[in-house]
Parts: structure tokens; sequence; C-alpha cells
């Protein structure tokens, strides 16, 4: 089904992850599916609608770009309307922070996120970077991620190949990941579109504990990016870390084909199944 296929019980039915249904209003498709509930939506997805939003809005410098955000998920975003608003709490010559929110239509926000957006001009300072040297994605082959029982959802949506461990298996784990869906319907995707639908990923890339026994679920998600990604393809290279309370840390580093572009860490709720 193509753009435009239409609408059935509230849930989007167009080929990209949301649908623009008016100002600052989304609908969001079967492709926002996460692996932890079928009417909930994976945050990757969300993270991405709402830093393109702190990126659009309204008033907002060329000059400037996001070197950090942070989303703090309030509760499940449900697949459905979705309504979406930005404001900037601090404006500066050099820096501004700007948040924005998520909310089902006529509802209360279920995810908010906070940027610090820097002012740049290319070439002004040497450029410094470090970070080991990662295979291409043209060399390693797809990935199968975790057995959920519905056939659409996020694992649908993106295009997975570990370089190193594997959704299936415990441990860390390094996965260049590539959307096969746009984020809106009838935009073109963004190289931040595609960092933020993948960085919400570190946690499944590099699972500690079996998906099958336990929830190991973030209430969080931290992304800081020294330099403008590019390309399709955005590399997670992750590693998860639980203390036996039930608190984990999925730390990553985050690369484009070209190099690392910074790094992303969620904070976990752990917990068994049931």
């Amino acid at each position: 089904m193509g753009v435009g296929s239409g609408v059935e019980g509230g849930v989007s039915e167009v080929e990209a992850f949301y649908e623009r249904v008016g100002e600052g209003r989304f609908l969001a498709s079967g492709y926002t599916r996460g692996p932890w509930d079928p009417g909930s939506q994976h945050a990757g997805p969300p993270a991405a609608l709402l830093g393109r939003a702190i990126e659009e809005r309204p008033g907002g410098r060329a000059d400037m770009r996001i070197a950090r955000i942070t989303y703090e998920i309030l509760r499940p975003v449900p697949i459905g309307p979705l309504e979406l608003t930005t404001a900037v709490l601090r404006a500066g010559r050099g820096t501004e922070v700007v948040e924005a929110a998520l909310a089902p239509a006529g509802g209360a926000p279920v995810m908010l996120a906070r940027a610090l957006r820097i002012r740049v001009a290319e070439d002004s300072v040497p450029s410094v970077v470090s970070g080991p040297e990662l295979p291409p994605p043209g060399e390693v082959g797809p990935a199968p991620f975790f057995p959920v029982p519905w056939e659409q959802g996020y694992h649908s949506a993106v295009e997975t190949r570990f370089t190193r461990g594997a959704f299936v298996e415990l441990g860390p784990g390094t996965c260049w990941m590539r959307m096969r869906v746009p984020l809106v319907a009838g935009e073109e995707p963004r190289p931040l579109d595609r960092v933020l639908v993948a960085a919400d990923s570190g946690n499944g890339i590099s699972a500690a504990v079996d998906f099958g026994r336990y929830l190991f679920v973030n209430g969080d998600l931290t992304v800081h990016l020294h330099r403008h990604p590019v390309g399709e393809w955005v590399c997670v290279e992750a590693r998860t870390s639980v203390d036996a309370a039930g608190i984990g840390l999925a730390d990553a580093r985050l690369h484009d084909e070209k190099g690392a572009i910074g790094r992303s860490a969620q904070s976990l709720f752990v917990a068994p199944r049931g």
C-alpha cells in the first residue's frame, strides 16, 4: 500500500511511520509498533518525529544544529492520532534549548524531548575525530529481529545488519541500520531522522538478559552528536549493563559510513515477564 492508502481504526495504512494530517498533527502507522506491546510504538520513530519538529519549528535558526537531545518516555506511545508542540526554553547567541512534546490527540504528553542546539560555522575550527573502523554494511548480511507475534512493526520497517552479535544473542552488539520506509509519508527521510530512529535500539542490539524471560524497557534516551550524519546507514555499537536490583544502562557509540558521529544512552527498567 502506498502513500494516501487511507486510515482504518485510527491507524494510518501508509508506507511510512507516520502520516501528516494537519499542523502539528500526525497519524501513526503499524510500522511504529514495538516489540513489547501490539498497541504501543517503538520509541525510535517518535524520537525522530520530535527531533524533526525541533529542527523545523517556525522561526528556528538555520545556523544551529542539535548537539544533544534527551527524551523522557512518560508512558507508552500509542499507535494512533498524535499532536506535537514545541517551545524555546532559552535562546542565546551561540546556543539554545528547545523542548518538544508528543501527546495522543486531546491527551496529556507521553513523550518529551529537550534539545541543546549549538551554532555552527563550517571549517572554523580543526576537525578532531576518533573511533574504531567498522566493516561497512555491504560486507555483512541481514539479521533476524526478536521473535514477535505480529508481522508489521518497527522490525519490518528497519533493515539490520550485525558486524558483531545479534538480536537473538546476549552481549554487546554492533549493528548497521537503515530505514525501509520514510519517517513521514511523502517526505524525504533526513539524516537526523535515520539516527534518531536507530538510536533507541541500543538495548535490543546489546541485550544482556533473555528477551523471552525479561523486560528491559528504557524510560529515557539521550543522543549526543558531534557531527551531522550523512547517508542512509547508521551503526549502533552498543553494550548493556544490568544491576541485580533491576536497573540497566545501554550505552552506544553511533557511526555513519564516514565514521563516528556521537553516542547514545538509555536507562533501563529490567524485570521478569509475567
